[in-house]
């Protein structure tokens, strides 16, 4: 850290170099602690408190794996190995210049804070005086789902990755190179960053749709909100980048919404580490909250006490020339993310602060949530759909004209088809409206590029596709990531707001009309597993089999239900295993119609792949004037 930092001052490179090399060593290092662990873990080494405490000799090897990760200490320790991962990579590919120096600075002091968690209040190499037989073995919900193994560890990548743009911003505020190298820099960075975490936040609903047996996808649990915390921001930033590359401003709004999105990530592992909290999510109380609240505060703080000293030097080379612009959609943008992240921020908090001042408990739940962010939701998806299709500084009301009122038409005549087939709910004919909105838009912009490439180019219109997406890979996939949110948020709109279920109970051999599906009960089917007990209703449903089932953990004595889906397009049908009596003859079923929320895994995927598109790097070499009828028919 120090070396780095010395380099940076004094420009030294053979400093530089052996802080680049200890990048690797630390990496290295930490790689054999990881091993360590889950050496301890697929040994069942019950001398080592944290596999005694978090791991069992009947759990499957890939549970033993992932338990690593399940329980406090080894997911710190998982935190300190992809730091130290991200650090070697920055040390090894990163430009040389007078920013990566500091950078690796500040990210090696984020590591020495998690590697000295690792090393007192949070080890994971604690041993036990006199090592139990067995251990107690991970929570029971930890084990029920292949998506253990996938959604931390996107998590993890997201939260982590989000150290290598905050590094550069605080490299800049050292520096004084406040302009846009830093951002040229973290542009990639934060992308990736972002699309993990995105992928993690979508995998997660999907595994709690899959897993927790309640039929929905997001609760709006602290522990969730905090996940949801720095992808507000890192969304916000990645927008607003855009204006500072093209017109050098909001230099300090930038170092801001970097630094938010930093920070949320450190205050999500704070509520879920410290108790204070309750989620299924969370950890139980431990000495490691105040410590990461610690840390929390002390990177706030040196960070406003950076900004406040070039405060000067973070002035705007240019002002915002009109609000009807893409500059302005995407400022305005920026406030609506802002906006609903502390929405979501006060409304988490809130219990926090009664229960400290008060001692009474509260909570906040779902009402308040959507009662403030649909409009927020379909604020965002109005400009998402406005934005591409203004122009940088000022449009002209011909422009507005040219680019807006068709699409804007068609999609009204959409929301009218979606209320005469029987929409009612105003938030879901609105989002109806404003996702077609986005669609035409998207349509139009593309239909005018090829069109603009194939009269200079003579060009079939396929290949005039091909050829934009691999010259404006990074304008093509932002269009795909929008059409992912499209996709999401008519999920979202209609599987929450034409939700039906119902609770009927089935005698063995009685098919019952449900929902409009044929359900037949042909009784209890019961499997061994070395772990769990497993107790399925075998169901025909529609022509096809179902086992919707309840496994009894028996080191937990705890039971989790796991729900029987049948995936459609149009919508998910949904069935529970409540209850049954002693002998089978007679089961309780829960069955939940979800109308198209499938399509949230869906837009998801697109959301993932738009942003990875966005990373490639233009491949396609073409002729000037071809260029520029491709840019002016976007632009």
């Amino acid at each position: 850290m120090f070396t780095s930092f010395r380099a940076g001052r004094t420009g030294d490179a053979r400093l530089e170099t052996t802080a680049r090399r200890t990048a690797g060593l630390v990496f290295l290092f930490s790689t054999l602690g990881m091993a360590v662990l889950w050496a301890a873990l697929l040994t069942n080494d019950t001398s080592v408190r944290f596999v005694a405490n978090h791991s069992a000799s009947a759990s499957p090897l890939w549970v033993k794996i992932v338990s690593l990760w399940g329980a406090l200490e080894g997911s710190i320790l998982l935190w300190a190995w992809i730091l130290a991962g991200f650090t070697f990579l920055v040390a090894l590919v990163a430009r040389a210049d007078g920013l990566r120096p500091f950078a690796l600075s500040t990210m090696f002091a984020v590591l020495l804070f998690f590697l000295s968690v690792n090393a007192s209040v949070g080890s994971p190499f604690i041993g036990v005086p006199i090592p139990p037989a067995d251990g107690r073995g991970p929570n029971a919900l930890l084990q029920n789902h292949w998506m253990m193994a996938v959604h931390p560890m996107l998590m993890y990548i997201g939260f982590v990755g989000l150290t290598v743009p905050f590094a550069y911003a605080i490299a800049a505020l050292v520096t004084g190179r406040l302009g846009e190298e830093w951002l040229v820099q973290t542009r990639r960075w934060t992308i990736t960053a972002w699309a993990f975490l995105s992928a993690a936040i979508i995998s997660g609903g999907w595994w709690s749709y899959e897993v927790l047996g309640w039929g929905g996808y997001w609760a709006w649990d602290p522990v969730e909100n905090a996940s949801i915390l720095p992808w507000f921001m890192a969304t916000a930033f990645i927008h607003s980048l855009q204006i500072q590359e093209r017109r050098r401003m909001l230099k300090g709004w930038n170092l801001g919404l970097i630094v938010a999105a930093f920070t949320m990530t450190l205050l999500g592992t704070f509520l879920t580490r410290s108790g204070i909290v309750q989620s299924v999510h969370s950890f139980t109380r431990t000495p490691i909250g105040p410590v990461f609240f610690g840390f929390f505060a002390l990177v706030l703080i040196g960070t406003l006490i950076l900004a406040y000293r070039r405060l000067p030097e973070i002035r705007d080379d240019h002002q915002l020339d009109s609000p009807v612009s893409r500059e302005g959609a995407f400022l305005t943008g920026n406030l609506l993310f802002s906006s609903f992240a502390f929405t979501v921020l006060v409304g988490t908090l809130f219990p926090v602060f009664v229960e400290a001042f008060t001692g009474a408990k509260t909570s906040v739940g779902p009402p308040f949530f959507n009662a403030v962010g649909v409009p927020l939701g379909l604020g965002i998806l109005a400009l998402q759909a406005i934005g591409p299709a203004l122009t940088w500084r000022r449009v002209t009301g011909e422009t507005l004209r040219h680019n807006l009122v068709v699409p804007a038409i068609l999609a009204l005549v959409m929301g009218v088809v979606a209320f005469a087939l029987g929409a009612r709910v105003w938030s879901v004919v609105l989002t109806v409206i404003f996702s077609f909105f986005n669609i035409f838009i998207l349509v139009r912009l593309t239909v005018k590029a090829v069109q603009a490439r194939t009269r200079v180019s003579r060009q079939n219109p396929f290949s005039a596709l091909g050829d934009l997406l691999n010259q404006f890979p990074r304008r093509y996939g932002a269009y795909i990531a929008h059409l992912g949110v499209v996709v999401i948020a008519l999920g979202v709109a209609f599987s929450g707001g034409y939700r039906s279920e119902a609770e009927v109970s089935f005698k063995r051999g009685e098919i019952k009309e449900v929902m409009g599906h044929r359900v037949q009960y042909e009784g209890l089917v019961g499997q061994q597993e070395p772990e769990r007990e497993v107790t399925a209703a075998k169901l025909v449903l529609d022509g096809g089999e179902q086992y919707p089932r309840q496994n009894f953990y028996r080191v937990q004595q705890t039971t989790v239900a796991t729900p029987a889906v049948q995936y459609h397009l149009l919508g998910d049908f949904y069935v529970i295993f409540l209850e049954s009596n002693d002998d089978g003859s007679v089961v309780g079923l829960k069955f939940i119609n979800s109308p198209l929320v499938s399509w949230i895994w869906v837009g998801g995927l697109l959301l993932v792949i738009g942003a990875g598109l966005t990373l490639i790097p233009s491949t396609v070499s073409q002729p000037r004037a071809v260029r520029s009828a491709a840019q002016a028919a976007t632009d």
